[in-house]
């Protein structure tokens, strides 16, 4: 058997989108907004499984495959929810049936003059080298960056 580690790690991100407190709401607990921009990358990746009830208790999931075969499997709780003001839930992450990290993340939402401010805080213990907090920052302020675009392509529809 190797070694089993652990490595614990806090971090923040904070964005301010310009778009309504509601609008950017619904992008994190609409399953159809949420599936616009909470995914792999448009190349080398396919979804092959999104499910997502958003109700406190409720489960998220969502399995891609990469171009290699290697499988990615994210499953959330959802514990807490205060519409248009926080979303609090833990989640998995597994790649190729091996699980690499359980985080909590906070997702907190503010009206300001340009539009809603998120601040995303996420706890996480990293299991056994499988993956590092610099990687998962870097990934989830990716994934802010799809919320922006789908937000800003929600705008110009409307």
């Amino acid at each position: 058997m190797s070694e089993r580690a652990t490595t614990f790690e806090t971090f923040t991100l904070e964005r301010t989108f310009e778009a309504g407190l509601d609008q950017v709401f619904a992008a994190w607990s609409t399953p159809a907004a949420k599936a616009r921009w909470f995914s792999g990358p448009k190349d080398g990746w396919k979804s092959r499984l999104r499910e997502m009830d958003f109700t406190v208790g409720g489960l998220e999931r969502l399995v891609g495959e990469w171009e290699n075969g290697m499988i990615s499997d994210f499953q959330a709780v959802y514990h807490d929810i205060v519409p248009s003001q926080r979303i609090v839930y833990s989640y998995a992450m597994d790649i190729n049936g091996q699980r690499i990290s359980v985080s909590l993340a906070t997702i907190e939402f503010k009206s300001v003059d340009e539009g809603t401010r998120l601040v995303m805080t996420e706890q996480g213990v990293f299991l056994d080298g499988y993956d590092h907090p610099g990687q998962r920052a870097h990934g989830t302020s990716s994934l802010l960056d799809a919320l922006e675009r789908a937000l800003k392509r929600e705008g110009a529809r409307t």
